[in-house]
């Protein structure tokens, strides 16, 4: 943790980020439950899909209690990975494990930004928010590996 305290413009950067990120996660986890066949793993996406609206819609008013602006879009990066998905489910075979392993990639995103955004001096109400859904985007990444792995067993 840093002794430096930030500005309220880099709290807000920092929760825009965020929230870029959780829609990101909202919108990839739509794209794969869309294109996924398997009935858990569909299951499965479109909860975390539903997840990260929640944290969106979250930090976007956490953003605006703060007075600022919350941006309305996800990232270009996150619009890349929804073409690859939709890429890799038209292409059969093993499209359920392939969706895993991406999905587990943008988790790994998810976590190592939340990571990032921890490692400032953050005011405790947003402090809150954050390590809360830090904890939460790394239950998401185990439980996607987790799932990818055994999808993978199964069909090894």
């Amino acid at each position: 943790m840093s002794t430096a305290s930030i500005t309220s413009d880099e709290v807000l950067s920092i929760l825009n980020d965020l929230l870029e990120n959780s829609r990101d996660g909202e919108y990839g986890f739509r794209a794969c439950a869309d294109e996924v066949e398997d009935a858990q793993i569909k299951q499965v996406f479109a909860n975390r899909s539903a997840q990260c609206a929640a944290a969106a819609a979250e930090l976007a008013t956490l953003i605006r209690s703060l007075g600022g602006e919350a941006d309305k879009g996800g990232s270009v990066s996150g619009a890349l990975h929804r073409g690859w998905v939709h890429v890799k489910g038209t292409l059969g075979a093993d499209s359920a494990l392939s969706m895993l392993e991406e999905c587990e990639r943008g988790e790994d995103s998810a976590v190592a930004r939340y990571r990032k955004a921890l490692k400032n001096d953050l005011p405790a109400e947003v402090l809150a928010v954050v390590q809360r859904q830090a904890d939460g985007a790394q239950r998401n990444h185990d439980q996607i590996r987790d799932l990818r792995d055994q999808y993978k067993a199964r069909k090894g």
